[in-house]
């Protein structure tokens, strides 16, 4: 967080009772390929109230996180999956 706060982003995190949803679906849900509607809202919950405390993108900082939720599940806000952002890199670099 310090060298992003150097270049001047802030970091925001879910509270500690959000936090520990997104936790349990990721260890008790998608470890084990089970994608949830209930937990799906629930992220978009987190998502929107992140958003209104002024996130202006959201790391999907889990790789298991983009199977439950994707860009078009909450297209006003830019969700950066970090599985997505991995392969591009090394395809990128694989064709350089």
């Amino acid at each position: 967080q310090d060298m992003l706060h150097q270049a001047g982003i802030e970091v925001l995190v879910p509270n500690p009772e959000h936090q520990n949803i997104v936790n349990s679906v990721i260890f008790n849900e998608l470890c084990f390929g089970k994608i949830e509607k209930q937990s799906r809202d629930s992220y978009r919950s987190i998502i929107h109230n992140l958003v209104a405390v002024g996130a202006e993108a959201i790391v999907l900082g889990c790789t298991e996180i983009g199977m439950l939720i994707t860009q078009e599940d909450l297209p006003e806000i830019p969700l950066l999956d970090t599985v997505l952002l991995h392969a591009r890199k090394v395809y990128e670099f694989a064709n350089e």
